[in-house]
C-alpha cells in the first residue's frame, strides 16, 4: 500500500499573486494535485492567484459548483445540492490523498476565513494528514486600500456576513466600534440600508477586489448597487480614526504602485485633468496620449477608465459618475504624495467634466502646493456639429439639462435667455433613467421663443460603435429618442436645413439681415 498523500490547506491571500506568502508558493509548486474552485462559468479566481507558482504536469481538480445564487430543482433545495457537491468534491480529493498524491486545494484569503476550504477539511482531516497555510484576509487588505487604522486601542471590530437580516446587520453595527461586512454582491442594498438605520454610513467605505489592478475604493453611499461583486468587502473605521481617501505612492523597485501607505509629501507629484474626446480613439489628441503613459495613476468614471488601454504598473481608480468631488480629492491627495496622476474624463474635461471639479477641490490651502494642469479634449457639441454641417457656426450656448447640482428653475432661465438671444445651443446632460420629463419641458420652453420647425440635431454616441445621429424639427422633437448618451443642437433663427445627396445638412449663418429687429452679423 501507498503512503497516504498530504492535504494542504493554501491561503493565497486577498487578491495580488504578490501577496502570496512564501511558504504557499513553496507548496504549490510542489504539490501533485493543484485543486480549486469556480462556479458554473469556469472562471477561477484561485487558480489565476495561484497561476504563477504552478509548474507543468501537475494534475488539476477544477471543482464547479452546481449552483450559488439561482435557483435549483435538486430535491434537498439549496441546501441539499450544495451538501452533495462537497460531498463528492471531498471523495475525489480522497482518492488522489488514497493514492499517495499530496493535494494543494487553494483558498482565497484564508483558507478558515469564509472560504470553501473549511468544506473539505471537515470531511478529510480525519483520515488524513492535514496542514493549513494562513493567508492575508480580504479585510487586512482592503484596510491597506483605505489607508488608514481599522482598530486602535480597545476598539472592537466586528466582521459580519451581508447576507444577514437587513435588522440584525442594523443592530450590530449600533453596538461595535469597528465593523467589517463581506458578502455583498446582491446583499449590497441591504447592507446599505443598515449602515445608514444604524447610523454609520457615513463613515463607511466600499472596497472592491482589494489590492487587485481592479481595486476600487469609495464612500459606501456613493457606490451603484447593480455593479457590486462577491469579492467586495465594506468596512466601517473605529470612531477615533479618520478615513481618508485611500493613499498610494509609487514603488519604483516593483514597477507598481503600493495601497495604503502613509507617507510624507514627495517631489514630482501632479494632477493632470484630460479630456479623452467624445468616443472614437482618433479624437484623443497626442498630448492626452502622452499624460496617459506618463502616469502613475489614473482616477476617473469607470465608463471613461474603460476607453484606456491597461498599462503594466499603472493604477486604476474607477468610480461611480456621481462622486465627482471625492474623485478629485482622491487625486489630490495621490499627487501631494509623489504620484503622477491623470484624471480621465470624456469629450474636453473643461465642459460639464472634471477639469471644475478639480480646481474646486484644489482651492483648498492644503492642496495649494500640488500642481494641477489641464489638457483639452474634443467636445462633443463639436464632434456632433461635424457629423451634420455647421450648426454652431455662430454664436452658441451650451447648457446641461441635468438639475442634479443646480435647480431646474436656474435651467429654464438660462434656457430662455439664451433662446430669446437667438443663439443656437448645444443641450448636454439631456435625459437620464431617473430623468426623463425636461426634454420636453425644454421644448415647450423654446417654442415660446423658436419656431416650430426649427432644426435640431440628435447625436448619440457619436464616435462611438453606436452612433446615430438624426435631424428634425423643434415641433417634431420627441423625449422617447433622447437619453444620457444624446447631445441635441437647437437651431437659432438664422439656422437651415437642407437635402444633399449626402443627407441632411445644417448650418447656422454667420450673417444677420440688417433689419431694426436683428444685429448686424459679424464678417
Amino acid at each position: 500500500m501507498s503512503v497516504p498523500g498530504k492535504l494542504w490547506g493554501v491561503g493565497l491571500g486577498p487578491g495580488d499573486p504578490e501577496l502570496v506568502t512564501v511558504k504557499a508558493a513553496k507548496v504549490i509548486g510542489a504539490a501533485d494535485v493543484i485543486a480549486f474552485h469556480s462556479a458554473r462559468h469556469g472562471r477561477s479566481i484561485s487558480r489565476r492567484i495561484a497561476a504563477p507558482y504552478l509548474r507543468p504536469g501537475q494534475l488539476e481538480e477544477h471543482l464547479v459548483y452546481p449552483v450559488t445564487t439561482e435557483t435549483t430543482e435538486h430535491p434537498g433545495g439549496y441546501r441539499g445540492a450544495i451538501d452533495e457537491f462537497y460531498q463528492q468534491a471531498a471523495e475525489r480529493l480522497a482518492e488522489h490523498l488514497a493514492a499517495g498524491r499530496s493535494v494543494a486545494l487553494l483558498a482565497a484569503g484564508d483558507p478558515l476565513f469564509y472560504s470553501s476550504y473549511m468544506h473539505m477539511h471537515r470531511r478529510l482531516a480525519d483520515r488524513f494528514e492535514t496542514e493549513i497555510i494562513p493567508g492575508v484576509t480580504s479585510v487586512s487588505a482592503a484596510s491597506a486600500a483605505l489607508g488608514t487604522p481599522l482598530v486602535e486601542g480597545e476598539q472592537v471590530l466586528t466582521v459580519l456576513p451581508g447576507t444577514l437580516p437587513v435588522d440584525e446587520l442594523t443592530r450590530r453595527l449600533r453596538t461595535t466600534d469597528a465593523a467589517a461586512i463581506m458578502k455583498l454582491g446582491r446583499t449590497y442594498p441591504g447592507v446599505r440600508r443598515a449602515l445608514s438605520d444604524s447610523g454609520r454610513l457615513a463613515d463607511a467605505y466600499y472596497i472592491e477586489r482589494a489590492s487587485t489592478t481592479e481595486q476600487r475604493v469609495l464612500p459606501a453611499d456613493a457606490v451603484d448597487d447593480a455593479e457590486v461583486p462577491y469579492f467586495a468587502i465594506t468596512l466601517v473605521p473605529g470612531p477615533a480614526t479618520a478615513a481618508p481617501p485611500p493613499r498610494t505612492e509609487p514603488d519604483s523597485a516593483a514597477g507598481r504602485q503600493v495601497p495604503g501607505t502613509q507617507s510624507a509629501h514627495h517631489d514630482g507629484g501632479e494632477v493632470v485633468v484630460v479630456g479623452l474626446g467624445p468616443g472614437a480613439p482618433e479624437w484623443t489628441t497626442a498630448e492626452v496620449r502622452s499624460a496617459l503613459t506618463e502616469a502613475t495613476d489614473l482616477v476617473g468614471y469607470t465608463t471613461y477608465l474603460n476607453r484606456v488601454p491597461r498599462r503594466r504598473g499603472q493604477r486604476r481608480h474607477a468610480s461611480d459618475n456621481r462622486v465627482e468631488s471625492e474623485r478629485a480629492v482622491m487625486a489630490l491627495d495621490l499627487a501631494e504624495r509623489g504620484a503622477k496622476v491623470v484624471v480621465v474624463s470624456s469629450g474636453d474635461p473643461g465642459v460639464f467634466a472634471m477639469a471644475a471639479a478639480v480646481l474646486a477641490e484644489a482651492e483648498d490651502p492644503r492642496w495649494r502646493e500640488v500642481p494641477v494642469r489641464v489638457l483639452p479634449g474634443l467636445t462633443a457639441a463639436n464632434a456632433v456639429a461635424s457629423r451634420v454641417g455647421a450648426p454652431l457656426g455662430h454664436d452658441y450656448a451650451m447648457i446641461s439639462l441635468s438639475d442634479r447640482l443646480k435647480p431646474w428653475d436656474v435651467v429654464a432661465q438660462r434656457l430662455s435667455a439664451a433662446a430669446a438671444a437667438d443663439m443656437a445651443i448645444a443641450i448636454y446632460n439631456p435625459a437620464s433613467s431617473q430623468r426623463t420629463w425636461q426634454v420636453g419641458a425644454m421644448r415647450d420652453l423654446l417654442l415660446e421663443h423658436r419656431k416650430p420647425g426649427t432644426p435640431v440635431v440628435l447625436g448619440r454616441d457619436v464616435g462611438g460603435p453606436t452612433e446615430s445621429v438624426r435631424v428634425v424639427t423643434l415641433g417634431d422633437l420627441d423625449p422617447a429618442d433622447v437619453d444620457m448618451r444624446t447631445l441635441l443642437i437647437i437651431g437659432a433663427s438664422t439656422t437651415t436645413a437642407f437635402e444633399t445627396g449626402q443627407g441632411i445638412r445644417v448650418y447656422t449663418s454667420r450673417h444677420y439681415s440688417r433689419t431694426p429687429d436683428t444685429a448686424p452679423g459679424d464678417a
